[in-house]
């Protein structure tokens, strides 16, 4: 008898919300009590008696009203701004119900209005709810990709992704905290640490270490880690949108027909977009498209009357300085859905 699968991704905040029947997740007071706890609300010696009587209660029912007179009374005008910043936050979440809608909402007319930070808490959410009854443990390491920035390392042949906070907090403690940032101001050479790529082999040891984000994902073509990735492009549309789709990587774009395309975040959009409109796009620019994918409609009467039953290409690139910001909402609203009744 296998052990239980440890939970995981635990600074997510699923535990702290509710799932309803369809599988979405309530937002709970719970859950927006957390970010009255962030750092950027949190008083310090230097807060006001106002600010920190704010701070209290909000702690005490994270879903009371604040009124305008009440910020007004802040002596520091950057908490009033940073207040102003997640209440604003918290009545959306609030106004919605559940963290899928939220997060859906937030990107239509008028432009995102949050800070991108909170963008990627709800995907991190999002993601640990989808991968609930996950247990292969590449999946959620591939999904880490969509809410966390990643440093992409080519190596022998092979695409590898770190993630991009853990390599700058490696490169400057040694991955010994503060003793390694003395020594290296001082110049004393530190032990190397390599971190571990996750293969099926070792898969296990991902669990335990989720929230560290310390293991490093391969998604070279054939990998088990550019399928688990696949799997979670499916599924990340199947339960945002209804649509069950298919995701395989491809090496290259060799379709006459080409119709449709969805960069994953703006470089490859760029990238993508030049190339479908036939304009130059040098070697050194097209080296730094890393995937490429086919996405197909299950149900091609899903898709814009049009173009039904064709395929759309999905692409990711890494930046100049070799990092990959993805957008997971642009699979969401660049898809040719067909139109709602």
């Amino acid at each position: 008898m296998s052990e239980a699968r440890p939970d995981f991704w635990l600074s997510s905040g699923y535990r702290l919300l509710t799932r309803d029947d369809n599988g979405r997740l309530g937002v709970t007071p719970d859950f927006v009590r957390a970010y009255f706890h962030r750092p950027e609300v949190a008083p310090v010696d230097e807060s006001c008696d106002a600010e920190r009587a704010l701070h209290a209660d909000l702690l005490a029912d994270p879903t009371m009203t604040v009124t305008n007179g009440m910020l007004a009374r802040l002596a520091d005008p950057d908490a009033r701004e940073n207040y102003q910043h997640i209440l604003r936050f918290r009545d959306h979440l609030l106004a919605h119900g559940t963290i899928e809608a939220a997060y859906l909402s937030l990107f239509g007319e008028g432009g995102i209005t949050v800070p991108p930070l909170f963008l990627d808490q709800l995907a991190h959410a999002i993601l640990r709810n989808i991968l609930e009854d996950c247990d292969d443990p590449l999946r959620p390491r591939a999904a880490e990709v969509l809410f966390r920035s990643q440093k992409v390392t080519l190596r022998d042949g092979a695409i590898l992704m770190a993630d991009e906070e853990t390599v700058e907090m490696y490169a400057a403690t040694g991955g010994m905290g503060g003793l390694g940032q003395l020594l290296i101001e001082n110049q004393t050479p530190t032990r190397q640490v390599d971190l571990d790529v996750l293969y099926e082999e070792n898969g296990s040891i991902y669990w335990d270490r989720s929230d560290k984000f310390d293991t490093v994902l391969d998604m070279t073509f054939t990998r088990p880690g550019l399928d688990a990735f696949c799997r979670v492009l499916e599924a990340w549309v199947e339960h945002m949108l209804g649509a069950t789709v298919r995701v395989q990587p491809v090496q290259s774009i060799k379709d006459e027909r080409w119709v449709w395309h969805v960069g994953l975040e703006v470089e490859a959009t760029g990238i993508l977009n030049d190339l479908y409109e036939g304009k130059h796009v040098g070697e050194d620019r097209l080296a730094r498209l890393i995937s490429l994918f086919r996405l197909e409609f299950r149900d091609p009467t899903a898709m814009m009357p049009q173009i039904a039953g064709r395929p759309v290409y999905l692409g990711a690139a890494m930046t100049e300085d070799g990092v990959v910001r993805m957008k997971p909402q642009n699979l969401l609203f660049n898809l040719p859905l067909a139109a709602a009744a």
